[in-house]
């Protein structure tokens, strides 16, 4: 175990060894804590706003486009010029900051890939450090892994790497400034940067990153001044920075010129991000007996209101100048059924050509085996060019009533409870256990598709709209009946350790769904749960 030196006011609670040292040091965590003093009690009053709107939203005022910001959406300006390696980002891939993944990604076909403190991270300090020690090695061309008899090196020709750091609701438990604790986003984001900024640049890229779960343009102007300060820091010219805005909540689609004004400088576009918008939907006006949403695999982003947001980004993209990145396909190949595989790739395939017609520069995928797929959809659309930007939606009008129009409303199924609470609860379980991107049922499930899980249960023994498609009510003796159920099954070949974390994960889910008040964050509780 390393003995730090920290600055003071500065504590860290957890193991140090040699090489995690080698990222927490004195001058990086310098960094870490300069930005924490400057900028934390913003970040807690920005979420306290959220609950200000929440309340808002279940005394019955609807959101709308914001009435004091209309000279920025109506004027007539642009982000900045992106760099080489951003402009051509047909398929992006994602998963977290293990070394096998990061390898993977970057060996593959796709333009990019987004490397994931968050979603598909479970925030462990061996997680958190480690992916900061594999990002440093992978930008330094050194990074390689030997399991067993396989050997992981990276290639020659590799994707453009993007970094997303934790969302601002979540902590890093395990370092504290002056007693507080710190920001999981700033403290992911102070180290990469630190550590990598002048390497990346020798490499011919930058720091260019992809930020999570915001709700207002003033949650963006935030980031945008921590990028100023820490520019400034480390002698680093304005602007080099860059940044993706995943629009994964309601809120924020109501904002998206707003966001891209505030990052004008730092901005690489908007991604729709659809999996946790359709979470923070439920979650925002799930307390409304008339909102309800019918079981998770219908609500698909040929549903008019999650069309509408996909359109308004593109539209509100194009006129700025700025990439209009799609959603992710989370679907994995099927090795061992032929028929099956071949349907899965066929959503992929219709999935993204819907995106690239529509005027998307590029989406997401899950999976290596999938980018190919997502390539074809793209050149066939776009040829030789890079992106879109050039097709302008003039012609397409979004209001609020077309972002409020929740649906499919029904119907909701056994099957669809039963998987949600299956889903749930697996994810849940690996995700205590350390693994935060999980394959369930050939899809890959992060905390956000968990989330529109857990959500669903929630709302649907809450609203008097949920209702079987066979008229039984769903309540709380049939979650916990299923519950049951499903935990038997899940357990049934596990070893020891996975029955212990499932049937954790079980409790979990009792708890935030039954509870009364909306949990913002499985991840929160589950957080405190973990070592």
């Amino acid at each position: 175990m390393s003995s730090l030196s920290l600055p003071d006011g500065v504590e860290i609670t957890a193991e140090v060894t040699d090489a995690f040292a080698e990222i927490l040091t004195p001058d990086a965590v310098a960094l870490v804590a300069k930005l924490h003093r400057a900028f934390n009690s913003r970040r807690t009053e920005l979420l306290a706003r959220r609950q200000e709107r929440q309340a808002d939203i279940d005394a019955g005022r609807r959101p709308d486009f914001l009435p004091e910001t209309a000279d920025v959406r109506a004027g007539d300006w642009t982000i900045a010029p992106q760099p080489d390696d951003l402009l051509k980002r047909r398929a992006e891939i994602t998963g977290p900051v293990e070394a096998k993944m990061i390898i993977n990604a970057l060996n593959s076909d796709a333009d990019s890939y987004m490397s994931d403190f968050e979603d598909s991270n479970t925030p462990t300090w061996k997680n958190a450090i480690q992916g900061h020690i594999n990002l440093r090695d992978a930008n330094r061309r050194t990074l390689s892994l030997q399991q067993g008899e396989k050997s992981y090196e990276l290639g020659d020709d590799l994707a453009t790497l993007l970094v997303r750091p934790r969302g601002w609701h979540l902590p890093e438990k395990h370092m504290t400034v002056d007693g507080e604790v710190v920001s999981g986003g700033i403290f992911d984001f102070a180290l990469y940067f630190f550590h990598n900024h002048a390497q990346l640049k020798a490499n011919g890229s930058g720091p260019y990153f992809y930020l999570p779960k915001m709700e207002s343009h003033l949650e963006a102007r935030l980031w945008n001044d921590i990028f100023v300060m820490a520019q400034d820091e480390l002698g680093v010219p304005q602007g080099t920075i860059k940044a993706t805005v995943l629009i994964e909540t309601i809120l924020a689609a109501f904002e998206m010129d707003e966001i891209l004004y505030e990052l004008r400088e730092h901005s690489a576009g908007l991604n729709a991000g659809r999996w946790d918008y359709i979470f923070s939907c439920i979650k925002r006006f799930g307390r409304d007996p008339e909102m309800i949403l019918a079981d998770r695999k219908l609500v698909t982003m040929t549903t008019h209101f999650m069309n509408s947001y996909s359109l308004l980004l593109i539209k509100t993209c194009h006129r700025r100048n700025a990439h209009a990145m799609g959603g992710m396909a989370a679907q994995i190949p099927i090795k061992d059924d032929e028929e099956a595989n071949a349907k899965a790739l066929e959503l992929v395939r219709q999935d993204k050509v819907r995106e690239a017609t529509n005027g998307h520069d590029g989406t997401w995928v899950a999976h290596p085996g999938l980018t190919s797929i997502a390539l074809d959809a793209f050149v066939d659309v776009l040829g030789d060019k890079p992106n879109q930007l050039d097709k302008q939606l003039d012609d397409v009008e979004i209001t609020a009533d077309d972002l409020l129009d929740f649906g499919p409303k029904g119907p909701i199924t056994e099957d669809g409870l039963r998987n949600n609470l299956s889903v749930g609860i697996q994810y849940m379980g690996y995700w205590l256990a350390g693994i935060g991107a999980v394959a369930i049922n050939n899809l890959m499930e992060d905390a956000a598709t968990a989330e529109i899980s857990r959500s669903q249960v929630w709302q649907w023994i809450r609203s008097p709209h949920g209702v079987l498609d066979d008229g039984r009510k769903v309540d709380r003796a049939m979650v916990e009946q299923i519950i049951d159920e499903e935990l038997e099954k899940i357990t049934a070949d596990a070893d020891d350790f996975a029955t212990k974390k499932f049937n954790q994960a079980a409790e979990l889910f009792r708890e935030i769904t039954f509870k009364e008040e909306f949990t913002e964050f499985l991840t929160l509780p589950a957080y405190e749960a973990i070592a």
